[in-house]
């Protein structure tokens, strides 16, 4: 399957991409060489080969799912533009 300048010019559109028609050329041999490498995965022979999910036989490490706070309050709010002693200040938003 190659693509032609026509083809390239339409896939630019639906991607809402800019494109010099002069880099139409070398966008469409660019995707067609793509396109190639595709064509060159499919013909490898995958029967029997099953999907990898891990490389390795690790579990993830899991770990209890409790709420805290992080014990670092005032290391977050010395981040915020304006605060009160314990707690973010924002301006007011509705009248």
């Amino acid at each position: 399957m190659a693509l032609d300048e026509a083809t390239v010019r339409s896939i630019a559109k639906l991607a809402r991409i800019r494109v010099a028609d002069d880099d139409l050329p070398g966008l469409a041999n660019e995707l067609n060489n793509i396109l190639g490498w595709i064509e060159q995965l499919n013909e490898v022979d995958t029967d029997g080969v099953e999907p990898l999910t891990v490389v390795g036989d690790a579990q993830t490490p899991m770990r209890q799912d409790v709420v805290n706070d992080g014990d670092i309050r005032d290391d977050v709010l010395a981040n915020a533009p304006d605060a009160e002693p314990e707690f973010f200040t924002v301006p007011k938003v509705v009248e």
